[in-house]
């Protein structure tokens, strides 16, 4: 693995390819950070969003979308003055403290982001659907830490991590509805966090406390383990022209951690979705 000279962060996440720019997003959550790299000339810049973030993905009429403390949110990309504007508050209607946290887009641009308590209180959290009209679905309840989300490479499976029920599970997903139906276990893991979904359908899934990236194949079962040089190990993501590099992002711990690690690798990954926003 190879550090990538950014700034650390305190909590590092949601790490996430914007093929359109050639650039890497990712987030600091507590710090209301969504920070971006140029890998062609090590280039990077902030934007401070003004509370806490849980991942930023592209926006397809340009800019960003994001899940934020309050709910789902736009901005318009820029550094100075930019504006963020929340367009479906989620957290109003969940008990005090709640915030939102990792997320994904489908191919159709449907924006999934769950939420949870800042004590991580059990249960106490959802998942949430936006759609490019801005309706907002609640898809699940009962959620701790709501955490990694990715679909195969056919859009008919869906992989969903809750931290601290120790699994990935996965759900049959209708890509016509953005329906998920049938939640079973995909696989036991000690603290999951995020995850990606490789071009041949293997689940990559960064362990908290773990220090590493576990690639699970599509029947469930660990094939690969990618060592991290840090503990806390939050969410892994494929970048670069060829999307064969994969970034890693790390949460400190009190001693290390808050880096960007990457490594160039065999494999290839999905591109990310867009927020297809129909109210630009």
């Amino acid at each position: 693995m190879e550090v990538v000279p950014v700034p650390h962060a305190r909590l590092g996440e949601g790490p996430c390819w914007d093929e359109r720019t050639g650039t890497l997003l990712w987030v600091d959550i507590p710090a209301g950070l969504v920070h971006r790299l140029d890998p062609a000339d090590g280039s990077h810049e902030s934007i401070d969003v003004g509370q806490p973030v849980g991942v930023a993905v592209p926006r397809a009429s340009g800019g960003l979308a994001l899940a934020v403390r309050d709910g789902f949110a736009v901005h318009d990309g820029e550094l100075i003055d930019g504006e963020l504007t929340v367009v479906a508050p989620v957290t109003a209607a969940e008990p005090p403290g709640n915030r939102m946290n990792d997320g994904a887009c489908d191919r159709a641009g449907r924006f999934f982001a769950g939420t949870m308590a800042q004590e991580d209180t059990p249960g106490a959290g959802s998942l949430y659907r936006l759609d490019p009209d801005r309706r907002v679905e609640r898809i699940l309840d009962g959620v701790t830490i709501s955490n990694g989300i990715g679909w195969s490479p056919d859009e008919r499976l869906l992989y969903y991590v809750d931290t601290l029920t120790d699994r990935v599970d996965v759900f049959d997903y209708d890509p016509a509805t953005g329906q998920v139906a049938d939640r079973r276990l995909f696989a036991v893991l000690p603290s999951p966090d995020g995850l990606t979904v490789d071009a041949s359908g293997h689940v990559w899934v960064a362990l908290w406390g773990g220090g590493k990236v576990v690639r699970l194949r599509p029947d469930g079962q660990p094939d690969l383990t990618v060592e991290v040089p840090a503990t806390n190990v939050t969410s892994c993501a494929f970048g670069g022209p060829d999307l064969d590099i994969l970034y890693v992002t790390t949460a400190w711990d009190g001693r290390t951690g808050g880096e960007l690690w990457r490594r160039r690798t065999s494999f290839t990954g999905l591109p990310a979705n867009p927020y297809r926003d129909l109210n630009p």
